[in-house]
């Protein structure tokens, strides 16, 4: 039988390389796309010395710059068939506003516009896969408030006002697929791996620097946080559940605002809309 082929962004640490062993080692072709070269390919070399798997490949993708995402789906198309299973786990908090190579706010831009553009671009492939995508998101969603007029956070800025609405943009996403692609076959998650202990939010400065110091001791480890990722790439029989959110394996409930479709719309045409105008087009 033909190896499931997975791709997972965000691989190199944290909950992605944890998820990337549990499914390496579960004999998945794995495709990890990573900002740095050199990472990925150390981490192809332990993950091929630690299982017995020998299908697992790195490709350059910075979800940052809109073209480096494009150039990695292409390089994908060219070598792949079809694909199984996508993981868009990267993400990033960042603790002043900064902007992406295409010009927009870094938070924005990493969880959730090149995690779009990536999944658009792959598309056809995932559609032959009969694909479930799986979309890291967080309990930070239920502080989330999107502002269409101001996706940029020129006005104000907040890391962790951004960052709730960065993920609650990842529960639309995944809504939003599985209601466009039930008849494709596709099939769409998230989730919320846990308060894990990792390199995230590193460098944060105020009130987020501060609970993140308290909250460290409390944290999860990666392999506990990877769980639900894992679960959602592995298990059968999820298909009637596709558009949901998961915690700790279970269905969990989601804010207010998470199901609010006009705004899960609005932010569809608006990535579009974006995607189009940029040279890589869709």
């Amino acid at each position: 039988m033909a190896a499931i082929t997975t791709i997972i962004t965000g691989a190199t640490s944290g909950i992605g390389k944890e998820t990337a062993l549990a499914l390496a080692k579960k004999g998945h072709a794995l495709y990890l796309l990573v900002r740095d070269v050199v990472k990925g390919d150390e981490l192809v070399r332990q993950l091929k010395q630690q299982t017995v798997n020998k299908e697992i490949f790195s490709v350059k993708c910075d979800l940052s710059d809109l073209h480096s995402v494009y150039t990695a789906a292409e390089k994908l198309k060219s070598r792949l068939f079809a694909i199984n299973v996508l993981i868009n786990n990267a993400g990033g908090m960042y603790p002043m506003r900064k902007l992406s190579h295409d010009g927009f706010e870094m938070t924005f831009a990493v969880n959730h516009l090149g995690h779009f553009a990536l999944t658009m671009h792959l598309m056809p492939l995932l559609q032959k896969g009969q694909a479930r995508i799986i979309n890291i998101s967080s309990e930070a969603h239920k502080m989330g408030k999107p502002d269409f007029d101001d996706l940029n956070s020129e006005k104000s800025y907040s890391s962790m006002r951004v960052y709730g609405a960065a993920k609650l943009f990842n529960i639309y996403f995944t809504k939003s697929l599985a209601e466009k692609y039930r008849d494709k076959g596709i099939t769409a998650f998230a989730l919320h791996p846990g308060v894990v202990n990792t390199a995230f939010g590193a460098g944060a400065g105020g009130m987020t620097g501060f609970f993140l110091t308290i909250a460290r001791p409390f944290m999860i480890t990666p392999e506990q946080g990877a769980q639900t990722t894992i679960y959602l790439a592995t298990e059968s029989g999820l298909h009637t559940k596709s558009g949901t959110y998961f915690k700790k394996k279970k269905l969990a409930k989601v804010s207010s605002a998470a199901d609010d479709a006009a705004a899960r719309e609005r932010l569809w045409q608006v990535s579009e809309e974006i995607l189009m105008a940029h040279p890589a087009g869709l």
